[in-house]
Order: structure tokens, then C-alpha cells, then sequence
């Protein structure tokens, strides 16, 4: 009887998330028919407009922790989960249905202040071959970890990589994921404020998959703290992975849902919240308590 529960358990989750895929594939025709229609309804003297000089439907940053709190398996999990995410079928359906039909991505690993790396440079993704391409590179970088924890260093140096895309987003995104709170560098909720005055919206993927240790300097709300301190922008959302077999799916998700203009229906987002209801210094703090500077 118990694991017949718990197969049901199993069973409800991945109806869940075959909805949510089934939902974003389902009305992610009419969101870009909405913006379609949109610019064909702007006036002609703005000419400046993003929308007016664009060249592909999203920019968008993929910003992969690889901090020491990350396990081999995490690491491991982050690479096939984003190479995964951009061969599959909903996330070439949702490119399908752009205004241009494509995206220009680009890959880079983070840990500490100084430590960001460019694994794939930019690259135009506009169906299933560039598609593969992408992965195939992602999947063939060597898997490295760094020491510290900067969301603001790989925040700002994020927003600098959209001067060199070669291309002009309807949309610049940066795609964020992490197991801790800021621990180096600028305050995060100040790189954010600079991020989001670009027009560049900021999503999270918070990953949670152990429980929280002193050792790592963990935080038990990780999810909040991204929701409250680190994302912000139109259309901005989180969404956290606490189970490991839910990893690939999640990533899935949150890229059909960026580059669909779609946000999940499952939480609700606090971005950039007055009141944070984790300490956006809580990461320093820590660190402090732990090591002294």
C-alpha cells in the first residue's frame, strides 16, 4: 500500500507538470500573436523601440552556478538539464511561434566575484540543428567548480555579455540559477536595481535539493530570497527545484516559459519586494559569522 502512495504521488506530480508544459505550449501561439499585433499597431516614429529594430525574439543569458556548495551530480544535472531543455519539443514549438522564430543564447558559468566563464558564446538558435549545436556544447565543456557565491558578480557581468550578442532581442533575459545566497561582491539587491535600469529582466532557478547545512552556508528559503532579492523586470518568475528528478523538467519549463512571454501559475512572485522576507544580506552575514571578513 505504501508504495502504491507513493507511485501515486509520483504519478500526480508528473501530471502536473505535463499540464503546466501543455499549457504554455497551448497559448504560447496567442501571446506572440498578442505582440505581433502590437507592433503592427505601433506608430512608425518610434523607431528606436526594441521592438521596431529587433532581430530575434529573446536574448537570452543562461548564468549556471558552480560554486563548491554544488555536488558533481548538481553540476552534472545543470548541464543536462539546459541541453535537454533547448532540444525538446516544447521548447522548439514555443521558437516556432515568434515574431522571428529565434533566439541568440549564450552559457557562462559563475561562482566567486572574479569568477565568471563564457562556456558557449553566442549563438542563434532558430530550430532543432542550431538547437543540438548549443547542447552539444554545452555537454562537451569540461565540468569545473569555483570557490564563493556571487549572484551580483554573475548578474552584472551577465548584463555586459548583451553589448556583444549581434543581435537585438524583442527581450534581453538573464537566466539564473543557484543553491545559495550572495556571498561576494556587490550587495545583490544593488547589482539587481543596476541590471533591471537596462531593461533587462532577471529569472531565477533556485535549486534545492539538500538540506541546509552550516558548512555550505545554506539557506532554508532560498526560494524567497530570489523572489524578494535577485529577480525583477516584466514578467519576471522563480522556480525552485527541490527534487532531483525534477531537475531536467524544471529547466524545461522555465526556458519554454521565457521565451513564450509566459509566467507559471504556481507561485507567486514578489520581485523586488520592499519588505523581503529574507534578509538580502543574509549570504554576508554568513560568511561573516563563518570566516570573519
Amino acid at each position: 500500500m505504501r508504495l502504491k502512495a507513493q507511485g501515486d504521488i509520483w504519478m500526480r506530480r508528473r501530471q502536473a507538470v505535463t499540464a503546466m508544459l501543455a499549457l504554455a505550449a497551448g497559448i504560447v501561439a496567442s501571446s506572440f500573436a498578442f505582440i505581433a499585433q502590437r507592433l503592427e499597431a505601433a506608430p512608425a516614429s518610434r523607431g528606436g523601440d526594441r521592438q521596431q529594430s529587433s532581430t530575434v525574439d529573446v536574448e537570452l543569458v543562461l548564468a549556471v552556478d558552480i560554486s563548491y556548495s554544488m555536488d558533481m551530480e548538481e553540476l552534472a544535472l545543470q548541464r543536462e538539464g539546459y541541453a535537454k531543455a533547448l532540444t525538446s519539443p516544447e521548447f522548439l514549438n514555443a521558437l516556432r511561434q515568434g515574431i522571428h522564430g529565434k533566439v541568440a543564447v549564450t552559457y557562462f558559468e559563475w561562482a566567486g566575484a572574479a569568477e565568471q566563464r563564457v562556456v558557449v558564446p553566442w549563438r542563434v538558435v532558430e530550430g532543432p540543428e542550431s538547437a543540438g549545436s548549443v547542447a552539444s556544447e554545452i555537454l562537451a565543456a569540461p565540468i569545473r567548480r569555483a570557490a564563493r557565491t556571487s549572484i551580483s558578480g554573475a548578474l552584472l557581468y551577465g548584463a555586459a555579455l548583451f553589448e556583444t550578442s549581434g543581435q537585438r532581442g524583442v527581450r534581453r533575459v538573464i537566466d539564473i540559477s543557484g543553491d545559495g545566497a550572495n556571498n561576494s561582491g556587490q550587495l545583490v539587491t544593488i547589482a539587481r536595481d543596476e541590471v533591471l535600469s537596462k531593461g533587462i529582466t532577471i529569472n531565477g532557478l533556485p535549486v534545492m535539493l539538500k538540506r541546509p547545512s552550516y558548512s555550505t552556508m545554506d539557506i532554508e528559503l532560498l526560494d524567497d530570497y530570489y523572489e524578494d532579492c535577485v529577480i525583477g523586470g516584466p514578467a519576471a518568475f522563480v522556480i525552485p527545484v527541490k527534487d532531483r528528478d525534477r531537475f531536467v523538467e524544471a529547466i524545461r519549463t522555465k526556458l519554454v516559459l521565457e521565451i513564450a512571454t509566459l509566467t507559471p501559475q504556481t507561485r507567486v512572485i514578489k520581485a523586488a519586494a520592499a519588505n523581503p522576507r529574507v534578509p538580502c544580506t543574509v549570504g554576508e552575514r554568513l560568511w561573516q559569522e563563518r570566516w570573519g571578513n
